[in-house]
C-alpha cells in the first residue's frame, strides 16, 4: 500500500490542528468526569461562543446549536428542521447533498431533492428558483420547503453579501428556510473579509451546517439553528430537533469531545489562521500554475474556476496525471476535459506546491 505523504485530493486528508490536538489531550487526560449527550460544561460553553460568533438572537436557554459527527449528518438533521416528507429542497446540481451524499438525504428526510443547474462558478441563478415554485399548493407536486446553498460553492467560489441577501428576500417571498451548508464557511468568511454573521445572521439564513473537519479538527460538525421557530414546531409544542438529533444517529455520547475542538478553533480566532492560510496556499498555487510555459505554442494548462477560496480547478495533459497523484493524490473532477480539483489545506506548504511544480516541470520537458 502506497504511503500517502500529502495530497491535494482534499483538505479532509490533513490532520489536526496542533491546538486541536491540545484541547482534545486535555480533555480526554482530565480525571473529572463529565455528564454524556451534551449536558456537560464544556458543549454548553461551545453552544454559547457560537452563538456569540454568529450573533445568533437564540435565547440562551434554547439549545440552537446541535453537534453532529460529520457534514452528512449536519445536513440532514438540517433538513428534517425545516421539512416534513411531503416537501422538496431547491438545490444546485452541483450541491454536497445532490452528488456526494449517496441517496441519504432522500432515504432518511423523505424529501425530494429539486436540482437547479449551477452557473458556470457554481452557484444557484435566482432567475430559476422561481421556476421550480410553480406548484406551491399543488397536491401532486412536492412542496419546497428549503433553499440550500453552499458557501463556498463546490466549486471554491464564494456568494458576496448582497447575493445572499437577494437569496434570502427570495426565500422569504415563498416560505422557504434559508439553508447554508458551510462545510468551508470559515474559507468563505475569509476571503469575503467579513464577520461570520455578515453571511449568516446578518443576510437572513435560518439553518447551518458548520464544517469543523475541512478546518482543521479531527472530526465534527455543527448544525446552528437561527430561525427559532424551527425549535418550536413540534406537535406538543416540544423541541423536535433534540429527537431527530438522536433518530439519525447523530448524538455523541462523549459529546464534549465534539464542542471543545469547535471551542478551541472559535477561541482567539483560531478557525481565521486556519482559513487564511488554506486560502493563500491556493492563491500560491493558482501563481505557479499559470506560470507554466507554452509548449509548440500550446497552453498546457487551463484554470477553469475563480480560486477565491483554497480550491483549484485546472484542465490538465491526461498523461500528467497518474505521476502527479501518485505523488500528490487529488481528484479527477470531469474526465471528458480533464479537470481536476486542487485543494489546499490549513497544512499546506510552499514545498508541497513546489515539489508538484517540479514533478510539472519534468513532465514538460519529456
Amino acid at each position: 500500500m502506497t504511503n500517502i505523504l500529502r495530497a491535494f485530493g482534499s483538505d479532509n486528508y490533513a490532520g489536526v490542528l496542533p491546538e486541536i490536538m491540545s484541547a482534545l489531550a486535555k480533555e480526554g487526560l482530565s480525571k473529572t468526569h463529565a455528564r454524556a449527550y451534551g449536558s456537560d460544561d464544556v458543549s454548553h460553553e461551545a453552544r454559547l461562543l457560537i452563538k456569540q460568533k454568529f450573533n445568533s438572537s437564540s435565547n440562551d436557554s434554547s439549545p440552537g446549536v446541535y453537534f453532529v459527527f460529520n457534514g452528512t449528518g449536519a445536513n440532514i438533521l438540517s433538513i428534517l428542521a425545516c421539512t416534513r416528507s411531503y416537501n422538496a429542497v431547491i438545490c444546485s446540481d452541483v450541491s454536497h447533498i445532490y452528488c456526494d451524499e449517496s441517496s441519504s438525504p432522500e432515504t432518511v428526510t423523505g424529501v425530494r431533492l429539486i436540482a437547479i443547474p449551477a452557473t458556470e462558478n457554481g452557484k444557484i441563478d435566482i432567475n430559476q428558483i422561481e421556476e421550480k415554485l410553480d406548484r406551491l399548493g399543488d397536491m401532486h407536486g412536492a412542496q419546497p420547503k428549503m433553499l440550500s446553498i453552499a458557501q463556498p460553492t463546490e466549486y471554491g467560489t464564494v456568494y458576496t453579501i448582497d447575493e445572499l441577501k437577494q437569496l434570502s428576500v427570495l426565500a422569504k417571498k415563498y416560505k422557504l428556510y434559508f439553508h447554508m451548508d458551510g462545510a468551508r464557511l470559515f474559507n468563505a468568511v475569509s476571503a469575503l473579509n467579513c464577520s461570520l454573521s455578515d453571511i449568516t445572521t446578518s443576510v437572513g439564513v435560518d439553518i447551518l451546517s458548520l464544517g469543523g473537519t475541512k478546518a482543521g479538527l479531527m472530526y465534527g460538525e455543527a448544525v446552528v439553528v437561527f430561525n427559532e421557530s424551527l425549535l418550536e414546531n413540534d406537535i406538543d409544542g416540544d423541541n423536535p430537533l433534540k429527537y431527530c438529533h438522536k433518530q439519525v444517529m447523530q448524538l455523541a455520547s462523549k459529546q464534549r469531545f465534539i464542542a471543545v475542538q469547535f471551542l478551541t478553533l472559535l477561541q482567539n480566532d483560531l478557525w481565521k489562521k486556519s482559513s487564511e492560510h488554506s486560502n493563500s496556499m491556493a492563491q500560491l498555487f493558482k501563481k505557479r500554475l499559470e506560470s507554466i510555459p507554452k509548449k509548440n505554442d500550446k497552453q498546457l494548462i487551463r484554470i477553469t474556476k475563480p480560486v477565491e477560496t483554497n480550491a483549484i480547478f485546472v484542465e490538465i495533459p491526461q498523461d500528467w496525471y497518474e505521476p502527479l497523484s501518485t505523488a500528490f493524490p487529488f481528484y479527477i473532477w470531469r474526465k471528458k476535459s480533464f479537470e481536476v480539483r486542487l485543494m489546499c489545506s490549513f497544512d499546506t506548504t510552499e514545498d508541497d506546491i513546489e515539489q508538484f511544480m517540479n514533478i510539472i516541470n519534468e513532465l514538460i520537458q519529456k
